[in-house]
């Protein structure tokens, strides 16, 4: 079993950065493709990127490109999303996910295991 713990949320203004981080347990991480997601209360879940277990590949959402970049450390069983230049329509609980396999995986419905999630608020 595959525990995922997000941190790095927060509130910030618009035009700022964050990063987010998403610490595993209790599995291979080094054999999962890692996601993050975002849901705004009464939205579906969206996806925002995704990268391959060897980090050689990464896929983003066109909402968030140039602007966002997932990464991985596979010896810290760690993946990150550096946020830049936010706005306002970032603002959302962000989620990270793990699954085995090596693809562009999109969908939430892909993904075995999931974090709590951490809140992003950006302000205008």
């Amino acid at each position: 079993q595959v525990q995922l713990v997000e941190s790095g949320g927060g509130l910030v203004q618009a035009g700022g950065s964050l990063r987010l981080s998403c610490a595993a347990s209790g599995g291979t991480f080094s054999s999962y493709t890692m996601g993050w997601f975002r849901q705004v209360s009464g939205k579906e879940r969206e996806f925002v990127a995704v990268i391959t277990w060897s980090g050689r590949s990464t896929y983003y959402a066109d909402s968030v490109k140039g602007r966002f970049t997932i990464s991985r450390d596979n010896a810290k069983n760690t993946v990150y999303l550096q946020m830049n230049n936010l706005k306002p329509e970032d603002t959302a609980v962000y989620y990270c996910a793990a699954r085995g396999g090596s693809s562009w995986y999109r969908n939430p419905s892909d993904f075995a295991y999931w974090g709590q999630g951490t809140q992003v608020t950006v302000s205008s």
